[in-house]
Formats: C-alpha cells, sequence, structure tokens
C-alpha cells in the first residue's frame, strides 16, 4: 500500500471515529431546505404537505469520505398541529447510521402574522460499523471488531417564524447514549447538539427578493460550526446564493423552480482546509414537492 493511499484511509478512519464515536450528526449545505432533519418544531409550518429528497456527497474523490441520503415528509394536520417523517442514512468510511424519527409540532399564533411553533421528536439510530469495508484487500486492517447497535433520540425545538423571517432553536437528542467504543476499548458517549437557525426574506424589487441565514451548531467537546449564507430569488423561479462555512468551505448555490410545486436545488462545495488537495468537493442535490390538491393554495414559492 502506498503512502498516499495509507493517508487518504487513516484520515476516513480519522473521520470516522470522530463523528461515529463521538456522534456528530450529517452536515448539509443546503439546510434552508432540510430545516425539519434540524428542527422538529418546523413540522407543518409550510401550511400543506411537503416531501423532500437530499443526497450529498461529501469529499468526493476522497475514499470512505460521507455520503447522506435524506427524505422527509410533514404536513399540518388541523390548525395548530404539525406532524413530520424524517429518514436519514450517512455513510463514512466503515459506518452506516441510519437515524428514523418521528417529529410532532404544536403552534400558536402570537400575533397577526408570526408564530410560535413547539416540537419534540423521537425515533431511533440504527448504528452499523463493519471494519472491513472498503479494506478487504488491504494487508494494514487496523480494527478487527465490528459494532452494530441502536440507540433511542428524542429531540426538542422551538421555531418562531412569519412569512418574512424565522428563528429556532433546536437539539436532535436529549440522551447521552452510551456505545461501546471498540477501538479504545472504552464507552462513549452521545454528545449533546444544539442548532440555532435564523433567516430573512426582503423584497429588493417586485421580481426580487434577498435571503439571507444562519446556522450555528455547537457540539459539547468540539469547536463550534457556524454556515452563513445570501441568497438571490428571480421571478419566482430561479434561486442562485452562495454559502460559507467557517472554516471549512465556500459554497455555490442554485435552485430552480421547475413547477409551482416542484424545487430542484444544487450546491457545491470548496474545500477550504488541508482536505482541498485530496479532493474535488462536495455535491449536494435535494428534490421538493408540495403535496397540495388545488394549486391555488400555494399562490407563490416559499423562500424557507
Amino acid at each position: 500500500m502506498n503512502i498516499n493511499l495509507k493517508l487518504l484511509i487513516g484520515v476516513c478512519i480519522g473521520f470516522s471515529i470522530q463523528m461515529t464515536f463521538a456522534q456528530q450528526d450529517p452536515q448539509f449545505t443546503q439546510y434552508v431546505y432540510n430545516t425539519l432533519g434540524v428542527n422538529p418544531a418546523y413540522a407543518g409550518s409550510r401550511g400543506h404537505a411537503t416531501a423532500l429528497g437530499l443526497v450529498r456527497a461529501q469529499w468526493v474523490g476522497l475514499e470512505g469520505a460521507p455520503k447522506t441520503q435524506t427524505f422527509t415528509i410533514d404536513s399540518p394536520l388541523g390548525e395548530h398541529v404539525g406532524l413530520g417523517l424524517a429518514i436519514v442514512n450517512d455513510e463514512l468510511g466503515p459506518s452506516r447510521e441510519t437515524y428514523i424519527d418521528l417529529n410532532f409540532s404544536y403552534t400558536i399564533q402570537t400575533s397577526q402574522n408570526r408564530r410560535l411553533s413547539f416540537g419534540i421528536k423521537g425515533g431511533g439510530r440504527f448504528l452499523d460499523i463493519d471494519f472491513t469495508r472498503g479494506n478487504a484487500q488491504s494487508p494494514d486492517i487496523l480494527f478487527q471488531n465490528n459494532v452494530s447497535e441502536v440507540l433511542p433520540t428524542i429531540g426538542a425545538g422551538i421555531y418562531w417564524h412569519s412569512d418574512k423571517n424565522y428563528i429556532g432553536i433546536s437539539t436532535p437528542n436529549l440522551l447521552t447514549n452510551q456505545t461501546y467504543d471498540d477501538v479504545q476499548q472504552t464507552v462513549a458517549a452521545e454528545r449533546l447538539h444544539l442548532f440555532i437557525i435564523g433567516g430573512i426574506v426582503t423584497d429588493l424589487s417586485s421580481d426580487i427578493k434577498f435571503k439571507p441565514a444562519f446556522l450555528v451548531k455547537a457540539v459539547s467537546g468540539a469547536p463550534l460550526i457556524a454556515d452563513l449564507s445570501a441568497n438571490f430569488m428571480f421571478y419566482e423561479k430561479l434561486r442562485l446564493g452562495v454559502s460559507y462555512r467557517w472554516d471549512d468551505s465556500v459554497s455555490g448555490l442554485a435552485g430552480f423552480q421547475l413547477t409551482p410545486q416542484l424545487l430542484l436545488g444544487y450546491s457545491y462545495d470548496y474545500t477550504t482546509t488541508d482536505l482541498q488537495r485530496f479532493n474535488t468537493g462536495s455535491h449536494e442535490i435535494v428534490l421538493r414537492f408540495d403535496l397540495i390538491s388545488n394549486r391555488k393554495q400555494l399562490k407563490s414559492p416559499r423562500f424557507f
């Protein structure tokens, strides 16, 4: 095995250990569309049923790099209640994690145009680590013991929103589950994640809207992660923007309103860390479909 290949495998295994045993959640560039995956209080907030699929390939060209697939569907049930389902499959090196969560929200009207939603979610994460994946032909297998576990999840969030702006705070899992770390022969506790999101939509003209947004993720024992983005929507058809993840990457964003109900989004991340030498960037594609029986209910595309 040459030195470069050993380095790549070492990097992937290192990130796998950090993200699996430290229980780091997957990251997304197009978080403005994937809000249900961040905050359960978002369930039903669009006023109609919505289905979303997202595929992310991170650090393309780097062996064992993260690959993530997400499916969410949510809908209001009556005037105050929202319900949603979120399924995430995350692959990283030898590890596979599948998250399945049911989301529930309750919304109250705080003013004529503003609403406050409280959300909870519950489900489980299915963890499978097979250290022979991708290394079956390698004489340098570093790990022998595999891991297969099911861990419960309970999360909560608050989402304060209107048609023009929003802010929310959430944690995807309040439980500090423990999982056996075969690498270090120790017990590793899941770390508590805290997400803060916000955004505001401004009409620059009758045909152009501008939306700055942010996402901040705090994880116990890890550096703070901050995403800042700026998006423009032209004629309610085309969305263009840029995003910056602190000390990690810069991204280009594009969205196409193919029909009044169907949105296609794409993002490309350029890595700004030393990993840029080993990959060609990250790609993310999102498809969102508004499940409404009467198209007149969808007056104009929502920017969040």
